[in-house]
C-alpha cells in the first residue's frame, strides 16, 4: 500500500499549476500539515507571499470546544493576524470581502471527518461566496474522507432547516471529500467562483484513514481518533437531546448516558434491533462527564463498540438507541432547547436530523426503523446522481 498524498503536498510540489498571481491567503488550523509534518502556514511562509490567516470553528490551533466564540489573535510562527470565522453570532461565519483584498488566492486546507454536521465545510463553503464577491481564486487541498468514500446514510436537509450543522442538502453521512463537496458547491448549487481543487494522489474511495499512512490529527477537541469519526454521523444526533454525548470524557461520541439510566436495561432493549444494526455491540457503561452536559456527575448508559466499520451503520443505530430510550424512560429523554449553531426558533434536534419527522414520530407506538430508513431511499436516489458528478476519485 502506497501512502496517500495529500492536497497540499501536491500543491507545494506544482504551484503553478493551481495559483495565479502572488499572494496567498489561508484557511487552516492545527490539521493543516504537509506529508514531511510540518504546518501548511510554515510552507508558505517561506515559499510565497502569506498575507492573511483565517481559522474555522475551534481557532486556528482547535483549542476551544464547540460552539465557543474564536476571537482575533496572532499566530506566533507567522506573525500575521488570524481572522476568525466562527465568533458570536451568524455573522461572523463570512468573511468581510474587504479582508480579501490584495488576496490573489484564498487556500483551504483543513481535514473534514465525512459527516454534514461538521462546519468545516460550511467554512469553505462561505469562504467561496466571498471569493465569488472578491474575484479571488479559491484552492481547496483536498484531503481523505476519514471513514470512506464509498458509504452513505440519510436524509437530506429541508429547506426550512437549513443551519450551519446543515448549510445544503446533504445525508447524515454523505461520502465524499472536501474538494469534491466544493466542486458541488460551487456548481450544483451555483456558487460560480473561480475555484481549484488541488487532488490526492494514492486515495482511493473504500479507503479508510488508518489505511492512508497520513498521520491522525485529531480535528477537534472531541474528534480524538478514528474511531470517534466512525460513530459520529450518528451519534452527533444525540448533541439535540439532554443525554450526554461523551463530552467531557476521553470517549466523546463512542458513549451516551444519563444519570437516569439503568444500562443494562437499555443494552437488553437495543437486543432486539441487533437484527437491523450490523456491525455493532453496546456495553454497559458508566462515567461521569468533567463538563457540559451533567458535568460532575456518574452518568449510565452505553458505550457503542464497532466490530464491523464497513457494515455499520452510524445513524440507524444511534436513531435505535433513541427509540430504546423513547420507550423506556419516555418522560426523562427530552429534547435541547437552548440556541443550538446561532439558531433560536427551532430546535437542535430538528436542525441536526434535518427535519421535525423524528421527534414528531420517535415516541409513537407504531414507529419503526425499518420505516424509517426506507423513508431515506427516495431522496438519496434523488442525491447519489449529483453526487456522482462531483466525485474526482
Amino acid at each position: 500500500m502506497f501512502p496517500t498524498v495529500s492536497g497540499i503536498d501536491q500543491l507545494l510540489a506544482h504551484p503553478e499549476k493551481y495559483l495565479t498571481g502572488k499572494t496567498v491567503g489561508l484557511i487552516v488550523n492545527h490539521t493543516s500539515l504537509a506529508g514531511d509534518g510540518k504546518h501548511s502556514i510554515s510552507h508558505f511562509k517561506s515559499r510565497f507571499t502569506l498575507h492573511s490567516l483565517f481559522a474555522p470553528e475551534h481557532g486556528l490551533y482547535g483549542t476551544a470546544q464547540d460552539m465557543d466564540p474564536i476571537a482575533d489573535e496572532v499566530d506566533p510562527l507567522s506573525g500575521l493576524k488570524i481572522k476568525s470565522l466562527y465568533g458570536k453570532n451568524a455573522e461572523s461565519l463570512l468573511p468581510d470581502p474587504a479582508l480579501l483584498e490584495g488576496i490573489d488566492n484564498l487556500v483551504f486546507d483543513i481535514q473534514d471527518v465525512g459527516a454534514r454536521y461538521y462546519t468545516f465545510i460550511y467554512t469553505m463553503a462561505n469562504c467561496m461566496t466571498i471569493c465569488k464577491q472578491a474575484g479571488v481564486r479559491m484552492v481547496v487541498c483536498d484531503r481523505p474522507n476519514p471513514i470512506n468514500g464509498t458509504s452513505v446514510e440519510g436524509n437530506l436537509v429541508g429547506k426550512d432547516w437549513r443551519s450551519f450543522v446543515g448549510q445544503y442538502p446533504l445525508p447524515n453521512r454523505h461520502g465524499m471529500t472536501a474538494g469534491e463537496l466544493a466542486r458541488l458547491f460551487n456548481e450544483h448549487f451555483e456558487i460560480g467562483c473561480d475555484l481549484e481543487v488541488v487532488p490526492m494522489d494514492g486515495w482511493s474511495r473504500e479507503m479508510w484513514y488508518d489505511q492512508t499512512g497520513m498521520i491522525w490529527t485529531p480535528p477537534s477537541p472531541n474528534m480524538p481518533t478514528l474511531a470517534t469519526a466512525t460513530v459520529y454521523p450518528g451519534m452527533c444526533v444525540i448533541e439535540g437531546t439532554l443525554l450526554s454525548e461523551g463530552r467531557g470524557t476521553t470517549l466523546p461520541f463512542e458513549q451516551i448516558g444519563a444519570p437516569f439510566i439503568a444500562p443494562h436495561k437499555l443494552a437488553a432493549r437495543l437486543e432486539k434491533d441487533l437484527r437491523l444494526l450490523p456491525g455493532v455491540f453496546f456495553r454497559p457503561q458508566y462515567f461521569k462527564p468533567m463538563f457540559q452536559k451533567h458535568a460532575g456527575k456518574v452518568c449510565a448508559g452505553l458505550q457503542f463498540h464497532v466490530t464491523d466499520r464497513d457494515k455499520f451503520k452510524p445513524l440507524l443505530t444511534t436513531l435505535a438507541l433513541l427509540r430504546a430510550l423513547a420507550e423506556l424512560y419516555p418522560d426523562e429523554l427530552q429534547w435541547r432547547t437552548e440556541a443550538y449553531e446561532f439558531v433560536s426558533d427551532r430546535l437542535a434536534i430538528d436542525l441536526l436530523y434535518g427535519n421535525e419527522k423524528l421527534r414528531e414520530t420517535l415516541f409513537k407506538d407504531d414507529f419503526s426503523l425499518t420505516a424509517l430508513e426506507e423513508s431515506w431511499q427516495e431522496e438519496l436516489e434523488s442525491f447519489l446522481p449529483i453526487r456522482k458528478e462531483f466525485l474526482i476519485y
